[in-house]
């Protein structure tokens, strides 16, 4: 069972988040926060697998509950969706460097959601649209890419790895494209997360855009 937490300071957007969600057998919504500070302490009283985050509420903003989550390592294991209505840049770039696993309009499609919370609940792919992906590559694009020494800790398949998830693929097309088992190319992405000491997938991609390692333009 995916256990859930809604943060949305709109009564009616947790309420109809909480119709297409708690309607799935594998899935249930253990609580609701109106702003940024309830649902951190949701996080830490509830534990949820998948946390949906609102960027623009009171008290303490998405991107600010985000970030002290995803700094507590207590919480290692709640995941964070950012949900809004605002394509911007800022937006983009900030979620995921603030920890969170996705991001996603508020538009999306009820069974792109629900795919998307069982994604993000194992752990195991970048969820965002391609423009999202798009946006991140133009925000790092501005920065001047810094030495990045820790690639050398990285074998060559292992490169070659974290060039396939830079590009957004998920652990099922890296399998396909390197003629390798779905455990192994996963277990070669855990490898690469602990050796670059980063949370996630989400973190993993910026890193190599800031990095220089991903040139951006190589998304569709």
């Amino acid at each position: 069972m995916i256990n859930l937490v809604l943060a949305d300071d709109q009564a009616l957007v947790r309420a109809g988040f909480r119709a297409i969600l708690s309607g799935e057998p594998d899935m249930t919504v253990a609580g609701e926060a109106a702003d940024g500070e309830e649902a951190v302490r949701l996080a830490r009283r509830l534990r949820p697998d998948v946390l949906l985050m609102d960027i623009r509420m009171p008290v303490a903003d998405g991107l600010t509950a985000t970030r002290e989550i995803c700094a507590d390592e207590t919480l290692d294991g709640v995941r964070v969706i950012i949900l809004t209505t605002f394509e911007s840049d800022e937006y983009v770039y900030g979620a995921i460097r603030a920890g969170a696993s996705g991001f996603l309009l508020k538009d999306i499609e009820p069974a792109e959601l629900i795919h998307a919370v069982r994604v993000v609940a194992r752990g195991d792919a970048l969820l965002a649209p391609s423009v999202t992906r798009r946006l991140i590559a133009e925000m790092a694009a501005r920065l001047k890419p810094p030495p990045a020494p820790e690639l050398a800790a990285l074998t060559a398949r292992e490169t070659e790895i974290l060039d396939l998830v830079a590009a957004g693929h998920s652990n099922e097309e890296i399998a396909a494209a390197l003629a390798i088992s779905y455990p192994t190319a996963k277990t070669h992405v855990s490898r690469i997360l602990t050796k670059l000491c980063l949370r996630d997938r989400a973190q993993l991609v910026v890193w190599a855009y800031e990095s220089g390692r991903a040139i951006p333009g190589w998304l569709p």
